[in-house]
């Protein structure tokens, strides 16, 4: 029955992670966009870094989350793209058990009606490792807007039906 939704809002840990060269806590908009609509949703920010976009930090971040009894839920922001520095798909697909292809389908659906065929390029993904969802989102502000606005929003809502990701995250303690 994990795939039901619950009657009662569940409020969860969700950390964000910045993939930038350039960017610091001032100039992140992507960043603080997400920060902001999670906690205007009612969910708590477990953390939040900005970190170089490479493979080995990624991992390094991302598998002390994934460990942590602290955090449920990771969105990451930037590194998708296809410049010689973009790695994220690369550095988080390996960490995953099982990996979410619907999460990036959709965000290509969703931003084709937004870009056009520009959307090819975009290397959002999504997947779950030790009862902890992951999801990639581009670095750009309207990107992390049309993930969080349009499907995250509702998939980390344990009122949303019929099925939601909530009860397949792992218990934190209130």
């Amino acid at each position: 029955m994990g795939h039901l939704s619950q009657a009662n809002f569940v409020p969860l840990n969700i950390a964000v992670l910045t993939l930038s060269d350039t960017r610091d806590f001032d100039t992140d908009k992507s960043g603080q966009f997400l920060e902001d609509s999670l906690l205007a949703a009612g969910h708590k920010l477990a953390d939040r870094r900005i970190i170089k976009d490479d493979k080995y930090q990624i991992r390094a971040v991302l598998s002390e989350w994934i460990a942590s009894d602290n955090v449920q839920v990771v969105i990451t922001t930037g590194g998708t793209g296809f410049t010689e520095r973009d790695s994220t798909p690369e550095s988080v697909a390996v960490l995953f058990d099982k990996q979410i292809e619907g999460f990036g389908e959709l965000f290509r659906h969703i931003t084709f009606t937004e870009l056009g065929t520009s959307t090819v390029q975009s290397r959002a993904i999504g997947g779950m490792a030790n009862r902890t969802a992951i999801f990639c989102l581009p670095g750009s502000t309207g990107a992390c807007r049309t993930g969080w606005n349009k499907i995250l929003v509702e998939q980390l809502d344990s009122t949303h039906k019929p099925c939601n990701f909530v009860t397949h995250l792992k218990p934190v303690e209130a």
